[in-house]
């Protein structure tokens, strides 16, 4: 399997638009090119499935176990060309002191050649030393070249390469001239999504085509050709998902520009626990479909309140279904949704829109993060998906993590919640998952993993209800 890994010295270095880059040029190739980006995230996955034709998958320590991260890698590379893992912030950043869970550790892991994308703006020969303390710093990981970005000219250009050169063995693979015609804009909680991006797909292509005119790509390849064969027991790759045909739940899937916070192997695992998924557009759509159960990812429903709160047929068919008791999932953008109102104040100008109206409580954006980072929860009396997460090791705790700049204005007294807060903040600092009849609503994203099989307990959960309606 070829593959390389895509990292950085530090975070805002360009990795995700070479990234995406360089998966465009290899797909322009013909190659099939299979990425991953390590970590929790949406939003740079769905650039890079964007740019490479094919899903991105995330590898992620906090909530997989190392045999799951393998399996992932190794089930969905198959089939590809080549395979490639951006890194998430610098190298060897990570938040244990011995960078168990680093992109240095993914790379050693995974045995892949990394190759440093480095911001050399305003840098000369402050570079060497830079290149050579992370050659240093951890002998088993492979740096196999650097792609120096954000350069300020062919002059600028020929001195980093001369320095290089002269005091390192590394290999130059390309220098990306600073150009504003290749920067995605930035939110708060990162890229802007690609399918919100009206130049998505011409953006997508000039940074493909600066790859292959800017980057050595043959040498690129090269690297990726030149990794070790990895192999796993046969016994722990995942079984694809199922057929339609063989389903037994009509899911309905909230999805559209305001919600596409879904982990594509999540969205397999719920078709293989014997689900179909029905897409839904709670922005465009009139009709509401005939389903057993709804599962409301996240997103960013702030930017689209207006026409949320428009399409009220939509808003109160399901408060509605909610109300009869249909078993529904909602995740961070989908609790806001499911909110009475949002609040968000910009540019001095305060605007509330109504919402769907299940969760009796109001939510208000903030200008900073109200919970931001990886969550650990336990489950409480109240959870009401049957069976339990399996970590035995740490009490049955829910690895998962939490990104929000919203929250409650106040959380009422008898409110029951499904998970006590180890780490994170949850909906109130202590609890998340709010509960109202078969409505289970949190903060926290969960990811399916063999330690938190959610999607199955979800399933499992529609199907008890379908059973006994």
């Amino acid at each position: 399997m070829s593959r390389i890994f895509i990292s950085a010295a530090h975070k805002s270095s360009g990795k995700t638009t070479v990234s995406i880059g360089l998966c465009a040029a290899l797909k322009q190739r013909e190659l099939a090119v299979q990425s991953f980006k390590k970590g929790p995230d949406y939003i740079d996955p769905y650039w890079l499935a964007q740019a490479s034709g094919r899903d991105c998958y995330n590898l992620d320590f906090y909530t997989m176990e190392r045999e799951e991260i393998l399996s992932l890698m190794l089930n969905k590379s198959k089939d590809a060309d080549i395979t490639l893992i951006e890194g998430n912030k610098g190298l060897y950043d990570g938040l244990d002191l011995d960078g168990s869970n680093s992109n240095a550790a993914l790379a050693t892991l995974t045995q892949t050649p990394v190759i440093l994308v480095l911001n050399a703006r305003g840098m000369t020969r402050g570079i060497a030393p830079l290149i050579l303390g992370y050659q240093a710093f951890d002998k088993n990981v492979s740096i196999k070249g650097v792609i120096l970005n954000r350069l300020g000219g062919s002059r600028h250009e020929s001195k980093l390469r001369n320095v290089i050169e002269h005091y390192t063995d590394v290999a130059v693979l390309g220098a990306i001239h600073n150009d504003p015609r290749f920067d995605i804009e930035e939110r708060h909680l990162g890229l802007v999504p690609g399918h919100e991006d009206p130049f998505c797909t011409q953006k997508i292509d000039l940074l493909g085509n600066a790859i292959n005119e800017q980057v050595d790509l043959d040498a690129v390849i090269n690297i990726a050709d030149d990794t070790p064969t990895l192999s796993i027991n046969e016994e722990t790759i995942e079984i694809p998902a199922t057929t339609k045909n063989n389903a037994v739940i009509k899911l309905g899937l909230i999805r559209c520009s305001a919600f596409g916070f879904y982990y594509p192997d999540d969205l397999q695992a719920l078709q293989n626990a014997g689900a179909e998924l029905i897409e839904i557009d709670p922005c465009k759509d009139t009709e509401f479909p005939e389903i057993d159960a709804l599962f409301i990812g996240g997103g960013f429903p702030e930017t689209h309140m207006e026409q949320l709160e428009a399409n009220v047929g939509m808003r109160l068919a399901i408060r509605n279904a909610i109300e009869d008791g249909m078993p529904t999932y909602a995740e961070c953008g989908g609790l806001m949704y499911l909110s009475k109102s949002i609040e968000w104040t910009r540019d001095g100008k305060t605007e509330v829109r109504d919402m769907v109206g299940s969760i009796d409580a109001d939510i208000v954006m903030e200008k900073t993060p109200q919970g931001r980072g990886y969550v650990q929860l336990k489950e409480t009396e109240n959870s009401p998906w049957p069976g339990t997460a399996t970590n035995i090791k740490n009490d049955h705790t829910i690895c998962a993590h939490e990104f929000h700049y919203s929250r409650f204005k106040s959380v009422g007294k008898n409110v029951k919640f499904a998970f006590q807060v180890k780490r994170g903040t949850g909906i109130d600092g202590r609890s998340d998952g709010y509960i109202y009849k078969n409505l289970l609503a949190n903060y926290t994203h969960q990811r399916n993993t063999k330690n938190n099989p959610w999607t199955k307990r979800f399933i499992d959960f529609a199907k008890l209800h379908k059973i006994n309606d």
